[in-house]
């Protein structure tokens, strides 16, 4: 009984650590926050310090082959499907700033905080000028 409960507790602990580490990258789901619906499956990264993300999956099957018509500069025209929508935060305490992400429903691109809720939860703000002016979008851990 005595080793179960070890095993147990190792386990959990174990567990536990892992979960901390693994921090934001993996993979969320995106929530649209004016509509509540889920729209697609962002993947993040992390290169040279620097956390990125890519879309690597659109929910909504009549619009799997869209492209972003109002992006402008790389991204102008190019497939949603495959872009990469996070670009460039950085670690800063408990949260990641000093990025962007673009809104390729807009084309518009926007800084950027991004503050893990929980393991399973993604506060992703996106904003001009400060953060008060902005919107939050709260994305899901896809297990």
């Amino acid at each position: 009984m005595r080793k179960q409960l070890l095993t147990v507790f190792f386990v959990a602990f174990v567990g536990l650590f892992s979960a901390q580490a693994q921090g934001v990258v993996g993979k969320w789901k995106t929530v649209d926050d004016e509509t509540g619906e889920a729209k697609s499956i962002v993947e993040i990264t992390e290169s040279g310090g620097k956390i990125y993300g890519k879309v690597v999956e659109i929910l909504n099957p009549a619009k799997k082959n869209a492209k972003c018509k109002d992006c402008s500069g790389e991204d102008k025209d190019k497939p949603i499907l495959g872009l990469t929508i996070i670009k460039g935060l950085k670690k800063s305490g408990d949260e990641y700033t000093d990025g962007k992400i673009l809104d390729p429903n807009k084309g518009k691109l926007y800084k950027c905080t991004v503050k893990l809720d929980g393991h399973d939860k993604l506060n992703v703000r996106g904003y001009v000028g400060i953060s008060l002016i902005g919107r939050t979008q709260t994305w899901s851990r896809v297990k």
